[in-house]
């Protein structure tokens, strides 16, 4: 203190203590202008990002904000070394406390968002757990930096970690695996619990989104369970995300039909489906002359997700082109053979033309 007081006159004692408070009050200032202006845009805007800024900044602590201050106003006095240093870690000190605090702040809201959103209660229990998780790892890494940052050697200390961990994540990683797939389907969504999804050749709707599985219920009333981790490596066709159905089908009509018919049809078939609002006709086409049959391939769009809807437009469509068929004496074609017997062989070698009475047909 004795060198403090005789090395340091007045004027540069008054500079320390004017840069101290000054800048103090300025970063304080600072605060109070960016809450004031992001808390009149997290009201104006539906964005939860805004809110979670509000949220963190109002845990910017005054104590922080002062040991800023400190560490620059001592820049103006001549003191030793090492009490330089001691200032110098006290400030850095506090800027990872603050930036821990910011951090767990950042993640409790989070959390709270999204347990306040409508969902199941077990992936609420999933995220809470991984919040938990989340905020261990920041205020761990935090305590770590604070301790290198006062001088402890923390080489140790980590590397005995990092061998631990390793140890661990081998020992444990199908259930790591899991878990981090069960944060990945928290944060990306690609399923939530209710939604129609097919994996592989197994479908369902989904019924629980835990911390190592994810269950369906299957249609034939039996539970479905997949590991996050393989369902994650999976294609999954989520049938809930339709905006609409893509619906394509084959009418076959019987050889022998009429031109008139057959230039008839797909224009048939274009009112049949135009009449009804729910649908989008996209095309009807005699596309190719099949072995037993003429195929028409008709597609048209339905404009809901909504299966049983979309069922029972397909079956007021295909009841009006049976309708519309019969009308027009349009016959369907039906599997047909034609088997021909020829007769034995003549005597000069040849083989006689077939007769009419010996054919079979089926």
């Amino acid at each position: 203190m004795e060198f403090l007081l005789h090395n340091n006159d007045l004027e540069n004692w008054m500079m320390a203590l004017g840069v101290c408070l000054g800048s103090t009050a300025a970063l304080y200032f600072i605060r109070s202008v960016m809450l004031r202006r992001l808390g009149d845009l997290s009201r104006r805007t539906v964005s939860k990002v805004d809110d979670l800024a509000v949220r963190m900044l109002r845990r910017t602590y005054l104590l922080f904000l002062l040991a800023i201050g400190v560490h620059l106003g001592a820049i103006f006095v001549v003191m030793p070394d090492s009490w330089r240093l001691v200032i110098s870690r006290i400030a850095v000190a506090s800027l990872l406390l603050q930036l821990a605090i910011w951090g767990d702040t950042g993640l409790r809201g989070w959390r709270a968002q999204l347990l306040a959103t409508p969902g199941d209660g077990a992936r609420k229990a999933s995220s809470t757990i991984l919040f938990f998780m989340m905020r261990l790892v920041v205020w761990t890494v935090a305590f770590l930096m604070m301790l290198d940052n006062f001088g402890f050697n923390i080489t140790t200390l980590v590397a005995s970690l990092g061998i631990g961990g390793i140890a661990v994540a081998l020992a444990t990683q199908n259930i790591l695996g899991d878990l981090f797939a069960s944060l990945s389907i928290m944060l990306d969504k690609p399923f939530e619990v209710g939604d129609f999804i097919i994996v592989g050749d197994a479908l369902g709707a989904v019924e629980y989104i835990g911390l190592k599985t994810t269950r369906l219920r299957g249609l034939g009333g039996e539970q479905i369970v997949f590991s996050n981790g393989e369902l994650l490596r999976s294609r999954i066709h989520n049938h809930k995300r339709m905006a609409s159905r893509r619906v394509a089908f084959v009418l076959r009509v019987a050889y022998g039909s009429a031109e008139s018919q057959i230039t008839a049809i797909p224009d048939m078939i274009r009112e049949i489906v135009q009449a009804r609002s729910d649908v989008a006709f996209e095309r009807a086409h005699f596309f190719r002359y099949g072995d037993w049959s003429l195929d028409f391939e008709v597609v048209y769009h339905f404009q809901s997700p909504d299966y049983i809807l979309h069922m029972d437009a397909q079956q007021d469509i295909l009841l009006r082109i049976y309708r519309a068929f019969q009308r027009e004496g349009i016959q369907f074609a039906h599997p047909l053979s034609v088997v021909r017997v020829a007769d034995a062989k003549d005597p000069a070698g040849g083989w006689p033309a077939p007769r009419f009475g010996s054919e079979l047909r089926h």
